[in-house]
């Protein structure tokens, strides 16, 4: 455990986005934070960690009674819920995995993308009318998460956006985490999921993909199912965020600090300069 802090240039962190399975029963995923604490040891930039926690937001809204509702993967977030919402993510579940880091040895932080303007966000209007306080990141220059890195600190990030008139905004992760990637001129995002990587016909993890090839996969049969979201939320990260983003498994917390050490893990995806994801510009 680090006893001081030292100050960083900050170079360029690695930013680590955490949601689904990783989050349940989080007080169980030991050896996923010491990965990560030694992860921001060994990464020349720190570590920034992104969270969700979708399954912990259904079942409290669930026990006070309240529907849940999605539309093209993004939950619709009705003004009453906005406060529930935000307690969960940037209250109980901050919380909770800033403690876990902290049991784990990393000197973490809390915080939500919305705290000093680390990120600018506004009311979307990509899902209707009726999406509710359902945020999309405008901008930002990273302040606080920035700050804390030169200090030596961990931030642990929930998606818990601002707007300007100071209304709460639920973000979804993936463009959360894009979003400080992009703001920190982050090295790499890498997206903690369920899988190894990217699976070709031969069941070997695919090492680099770009749109065209995913589009290519896609229509092979190679990829399929809950993985063509997957893979395609991942290229729309790259985009977004102006870095690749990599596909690497939680259940494997071992990639964590490879990855930080600069070795190739799980699938690297690229979006290409000046395109838009999926599509080839050649």
């Amino acid at each position: 455990m680090r006893s001081e802090h030292p100050s960083r240039a900050c170079p360029g962190p690695m930013v680590v986005k955490v949601g689904g399975a990783a989050l349940e029963a989080p007080e169980t995923r030991l050896d996923l934070w010491r990965a990560l604490a030694r992860a921001h040891g060994a990464s020349p930039g720190g570590v920034a960690l992104v969270h969700g926690g979708g399954s912990s937001i259904d079942a409290h809204l669930a026990r006070l009674g309240m529907e849940t509702r999605r539309r093209d993967g993004i939950r619709l977030t009705p003004p009453e819920q906005m406060l529930e919402i935000a307690g969960v993510l940037a209250g109980r579940l901050n919380k909770v995995l800033v403690g876990a880091l902290l049991a784990a040895g990393a000197p973490a932080t809390g915080l939500a993308i919305g705290d000093g303007f680390l990120l600018r966000c506004r009311r979307t209007e990509k899902y209707g009318a009726d999406a509710g306080q359902v945020g999309e990141v405008s901008g930002g220059e990273g302040g606080p998460a920035r700050a804390l890195l030169r200090a030596g600190y961990l931030p642990v990030i929930s998606s818990i956006g601002i707007d300007d008139a100071g209304a709460l905004l639920n973000v979804n992760a993936d463009e959360a985490a894009a979003g400080v990637a992009q703001a920190l001129g982050a090295s790499m995002l890498v997206l903690l999921t369920d899988v190894p990587g990217v699976l070709g016909a031969g069941g070997q993890v695919a090492s680099a993909l770009d749109g065209p090839a995913i589009e290519r996969m896609i229509a092979s049969g190679e990829v399929s199912g809950g993985m063509i979201p997957k893979v395609r939320g991942a290229l729309e990260a790259a985009h977004l965020s102006g870095t690749p983003a990599i596909i690497a498994p939680w259940g494997d917390p071992s990639c964590l600090e490879a990855l930080a050490q600069g070795e190739p893990r799980g699938t690297r995806i690229e979006a290409r300069r000046g395109g838009t994801p999926g599509k080839d510009h050649r």
